[in-house]
């Protein structure tokens, strides 16, 4: 029926839209960000990878983030025309010199921060095993990246405390009292932070995932041709840099 067709097209071009890649594929483009920064690629090379970098967000269905990392990366390139060809002085000169220092590590944050938010547990387990990977690597990434997100969790929490009591409430407070942040905030995160990890590797090790022998999985990963042109589109950048073409 077209009741029916219809829902078929709108499923489709949601698939379309939220775009997952496979886990091997988001640390090809990883690899690919940090060679930017080894090789020290020119600027346009830079801007082509991170541009096809940027769109994975959009396609993956990570509109705030996709926007938040174009502006930034956006600004940093502007600030490098706009202020090193007027730098005069010790103060301008610094300036313009951590610009360009933030502008060429964004391509390995902006490509880390699109695989761990997009990735599960269980599809970077999966995906690290079929890349033989030890055992010894995955369990300290699985904790890294269940990390982040449980400090995210817990600094939350004590800012709704604070505010709850009245302790630098507002969005700029910890700006204006800096003294508390430390007392009321870093510190308990540093002390907080050790029991995480703890807690998290006990967990992972009761799951039994450093135990010897095969392991199974319910995750199924596949490559596609989405993997495919990504990967390739990731590497055109580089063949051109290298060619003399950019």
């Amino acid at each position: 029926s077209s009741a029916a067709s219809d829902v078929y097209k709108r499923q489709g071009w949601y698939c379309i839209m939220k775009l997952r890649l496979d886990p091997r594929t988001k640390l090809f483009l990883l690899l690919l960000s940090n060679m930017t920064l080894f090789f020290h690629v020119n600027l346009i090379t830079e801007v082509i990878l991170v541009s096809i970098l940027l769109s994975l967000f959009f396609f993956s269905g990570r509109y705030k983030s996709g926007i938040r990392m174009t502006l930034i990366y956006g600004f940093m390139v502007s600030a490098e025309f706009l202020i090193i060809p007027y730098t005069e002085g010790v103060f301008l000169n610094f300036i313009a010199m951590f610009s360009v220092g933030i502008r060429m590590m964004l391509p390995c944050v902006i490509s880390g921060a699109y695989a761990f938010s997009t990735t599960t547990v269980g599809e970077m387990v999966c995906g690290l095993r079929k890349i033989k990977v030890p055992e010894c690597i995955i369990v300290p990434s699985v904790t890294i990246i269940r990390f982040f997100p449980t400090i995210a969790e817990d600094y939350r929490q004590i800012k709704n405390a604070m505010a709850f009591r009245g302790i630098a409430s507002g969005k700029l407070a910890l700006l204006r009292n800096p003294a508390q942040s430390l007392e009321y905030i870093l510190m308990p995160l540093l002390m907080n932070s050790n029991n995480v990890a703890q807690d998290l590797s006990v967990a992972a090790m009761t799951k039994g995932i450093s135990m010897p022998g095969i392991h199974t999985s319910m995750t199924e990963l596949r490559m596609t041709a989405a993997d495919g042109c990504c990967m390739l589109a990731g590497v055109m950048p580089f063949a051109l840099y290298f060619g003399g073409v950019l």
